[in-house]
């Protein structure tokens, strides 16, 4: 599992062994937060979604509004949490889980918790 961070999105990939073959074996897991404030609010979906989204075929999740990210680590199993809010230029916007996310040892790649 690669974990990374503050590039202003919530990304959530399957790790291929051949990027160029969407049906290649799944190596590994990586997982990168957005920032907390940067950048004001943040949108959900960028405006080129459809584009972004056929170009990256072994993205699982993906998420624009500020937040950061919690991972728990076991021996088995790994878990993220996305956590979100609608408006960091709003006081007390309520924090969401956007998307929970699982990855097994022996059995790589990211499934919806």
């Amino acid at each position: 599992m690669v974990l990374t961070g503050d590039v202003h999105v919530h990304y959530g990939f399957d790790i291929k062994r051949d990027f160029s073959d969407p049906g290649s074996k799944t190596v590994g897991t990586e997982i990168v937060t957005s920032s907390v404030s940067s950048g004001g609010n943040g949108t959900e979906r960028p405006a080129n979604w459809e584009t972004y989204l056929a170009a990256n075929p072994h993205l699982r999740f993906y998420n624009g509004l500020r937040g950061y990210t919690t991972v728990s680590l076991g021996r088995e199993l790994a878990r993220a949490d996305f956590k979100t809010v609608s408006h960091v230029t709003t006081q007390g916007a309520p924090l969401t889980t956007a998307a929970s996310f699982v990855t097994e040892a022996g059995e790589q790649g990211l499934k919806p918790a």
